[in-house]
């Protein structure tokens, strides 16, 4: 008599959820896709064509409760009543960052995670390896599933082949969902508030959940962090072993004059580059020190850094016209981005701001805004907050709904020599799909208003 598949069960559709699901079918599980909302139409071409089962618009719990294994999505909660109801029966509940590395075989893992910076660090990370010649792919919280990569390598016999990199955006609520998952080479950015919503209010729990990232880290691996961030300080010196393995510190006086160092050794040149700002320089150094771990010369990485575009809505330069640069942070949904972006500009800015707010206290950005910010556009149905934070100020202040009115207001305001500078500081759903269709939208009314004029 055939023995019975496994059943697995993915909560969630997205680009975790549907690896997961391709993964898990290689194997020979018998998978089930369950999605409260709706599935989009290019995963549900991809679990069509695989034969893969999947629902939209509910969850049938009776199905889900019998599964042998649960993978579900980083955006539902583990406090769900279903989460709650399969833990209750014993029934293994993971991520898909865990699922991958459980079968990735040999390979080299680097994980980045902190509340801001993960993804333009993964990408110059990736690059400098990238650029190298160095087997490395990137994925995770950005692109492609970590299942996905590891079922790919699967399928071609590469899962023994130790020099396989990859580099891996992994944000909280992933971190949650994994158990054994380890990285050689950890880096933790930064920790301010943020989604303390899930984590019941208390800032000590977000912040054991991104120290989660070097939870399995052995000897002979390697955690950088920022040196100069409170939060991961009083952490380390709350918990000295919280860190199994070598330490090594990012500080801001290694980041000066537009030169990154490293030690006594190593100096590397910025200015020539697009990544601007002491923020920038500090992702810069993090990725540096991966890439000389693993080999890299210090003329590939000069380089590699020249060439480095950053991911788009992150201080993306969209036109100089005219003599001012307009400049897209749609990215910078919290203050503590928002601080970086005013901290980087070197001209009189007029800065676009606003959105839903998420509880935001603006006061550490009044010293910056009152030294650097010449005009403020709100682009927001509710800008009453940001009216009361900054007025006393008597900056020009200008209230729009959408983001033409706000690059058409901008535009009255700024000078040649002036920076218009898109960073929100707030989610984008009052107006917008998501912060890159406020970043689009944006860019669009720019290039628009360049050929009007």
């Amino acid at each position: 008599m055939k023995k019975a598949k496994k059943s697995l069960v993915i909560l969630g559709s997205g680009e975790s959820g549907v690896g997961a699901a391709l993964l898990g079918q290689y194997l020979g599980y018998a998978v089930f896709v369950s999605d409260k909302g709706q599935v989009k139409e290019k995963y549900i071409a991809e679990l069509d064509a695989a034969g893969i089962a999947w629902e939209e618009g509910s969850h049938s719990e009776n199905r889900i409760l019998n599964a042998d294994l649960i993978i579900k999505s980083p955006g539902i909660s583990e406090k769900t009543p279903l989460v709650q109801a399969a833990l209750e029966k014993n029934i293994p509940v993971i991520g898909e960052i865990e699922f991958g590395f459980q079968h990735a075989g040999k390979c080299r893992i680097v994980a980045i995670t902190g509340t801001n910076g993960k993804t333009t660090t993964t990408n110059l990370t990736w690059h400098l390896l990238h650029y190298a010649g160095l087997p490395a792919r990137m994925g995770g919280n950005v692109g492609n599933a970590f299942a996905r990569m590891v079922l790919d390598d699967l399928k071609a016999g590469k899962t023994s082949d130790a020099e396989r990199i990859f580099v891996l955006e992994v944000s909280s609520f992933q971190l949650d969902d994994c158990r054994k998952f380890r990285p050689q080479i950890s880096i933790l950015l930064n920790i301010t508030p943020d989604h303390l919503d899930r984590y019941g209010y208390e800032l000590d729990n977000y912040v054991s959940s991104k120290f989660q990232i070097a939870q399995n880290q052995k000897r002979g691996d390697l955690f950088i962090s920022n040196a100069d961030d409170p939060i991961i300080q009083a952490r380390m010196q709350a918990q000295p072993d919280v860190i199994p393995c070598k330490s090594a510190w990012v500080r801001a006086k290694d980041l000066r004059n537009g030169y990154v160092r490293i030690g006594q050794q190593y100096a590397f040149d910025l200015s020539s580059t697009k990544l601007k700002g002491p923020h920038n320089a500090f992702n810069a150094a993090c990725a540096i020190r991966v890439a000389l771990r693993y080999g890299v010369a210090c003329e590939k990485i000069e380089e590699a850094l020249y060439y480095f575009t950053p991911p788009a809505h992150r201080m993306e330069l969209v036109s100089e016209y005219m003599g001012i640069r307009w400049i897209n942070d749609s990215k910078a949904t919290n203050v503590d981005a928002v601080f970086y972006a005013l901290q980087a500009m070197d001209q009189p800015t007029v800065w676009i701001v606003g959105g839903q707010d998420k509880g935001n206290d603006y006061s550490p950005l009044i010293p910056l805004v009152k030294q650097r910010v010449s005009a403020i556009v709100c682009m927001g149905l509710d800008n009453s907050k940001i009216l009361a934070a900054f007025q006393h100020l008597k900056k020009p202040m200008v209230e729009t709904r959408s983001a033409l009115d706000a690059v058409k207001a901008a535009r009255q305001l700024a000078e040649a020599g002036d920076t218009v500078l898109l960073s929100p500081a707030c989610a984008s759903f009052d107006l917008f799909k998501n912060y890159e269709d406020r970043g689009e939208q944006f860019k669009q009314a720019v290039l628009g208003m360049m050929n009007d004029e």
